[in-house]
């Protein structure tokens, strides 16, 4: 398959410098590195397992135990709108 890409001229000249480092023509390196990042992709199922949501759960809430808890009157309508009490 061929595709045609369009890159900055920075992103063009590390391309390049990698694939004379590698002793390989610029083509050749550029189609290794998106098969190699297609490949390193695992196709999900779509389903999530009770194990999968937990994992997602934790590591959504890791940092959290550090945030400030607000008081009750920080949620309330009046705190919010001072002005229209």
């Amino acid at each position: 398959m061929t595709i045609q890409v369009e890159l900055s001229p920075e992103a063009q000249a590390r391309l390049t410098a990698e694939a004379v480092v590698r002793g390989i023509a610029l083509e050749t390196y550029a189609g290794r590195l998106i098969e190699q990042l297609v490949g390193s992709r695992v196709p999900g199922t779509g389903v999530l397992t009770p194990a999968d949501v937990k994992a997602a759960t934790l590591a959504l809430t890791e940092r959290s135990a550090h945030l400030p808890v607000l008081p009750p009157a920080a949620t309330e309508r009046a705190s919010m709108y001072e002005d229209r009490a």
